[in-house]
């Protein structure tokens, strides 16, 4: 099935077993809320935006409102579905590239938010889609730090987020590295650099 398709069939699973009102890693958000942004992302991009045009904003709300009223079972079988044939991100090769990071992100958005949670087993073929997704990613995610960033997995690989006349080495496996680029605060990984320098990229991250 691939990384993107097994991550949100396991969090549609995880969806089902603890409810809508469950609590998530995303900052005042519930299980519903979660699901909510997914199904709008995949099936509403007319409704996804809207921070800078009013209208934009008042629809999106909208369409966020009415989701939100549907039965949890509904809702979730919508994120369960995937993208409709029109959207790009239902493409094999898209779907693989984009919703693989985005989908292990929140599904460990809920994993990690229940009391008890445990790092997964490892997962080669996961380890490997979610370093190529980082890799793209790394110096969107990590371009405004005031110091240079790489990252790197305990076999050695890095790739470089941000170049600087200071460097800061991030430590961790591609699931972990991929957690701490979204910002989340579980995120297991270690630190090489100046103290001061470490405490600007976690400053960074923390913000987003």
């Amino acid at each position: 099935m691939g990384v993107a398709n097994d991550e949100r069939q396991q969090l549609c699973d995880l969806f089902e077993r603890l409810g809508p009102e469950a609590p998530t890693l995303c900052h005042g958000w519930s299980t519903r809320d979660l699901a909510v942004h997914l199904v709008v992302r995949e099936h509403r991009p007319d409704a996804a935006g809207g921070k800078l045009l009013k209208a934009l904003a008042d629809r999106g709300e909208r369409v966020r409102g009415e989701l939100a009223q549907l039965q949890w079972e509904e809702l979730v079988d919508r994120v369960r579905q995937g993208p409709p044939k029109w959207n790009p991100l239902g493409i094999g090769a898209v779907n693989e590239g984009v919703n693989s990071a985005e989908y292990y992100v929140h599904h460990e958005d809920v994993r990690r938010a229940q009391p008890g949670w445990q790092p997964r087993p490892e997962d080669p073929e996961r380890s490997e889609a979610l370093w190529k997704a980082l890799s793209r990613t790394a110096r969107y995610f990590y371009g405004r730090s005031p110091v240079g960033v790489v990252l790197r997995r305990p076999d050695g690989h890095e790739v470089s987020a941000k170049n600087g006349p200071r460097t800061v080495r991030i430590l961790g496996s591609s699931e972990e590295l991929l957690l701490h680029a979204f910002g989340r605060k579980p995120a297991q990984v270690s630190f090489e650099g100046n103290e001061a320098d470490v405490l600007a990229v976690e400053d960074l991250r923390r913000s987003v």
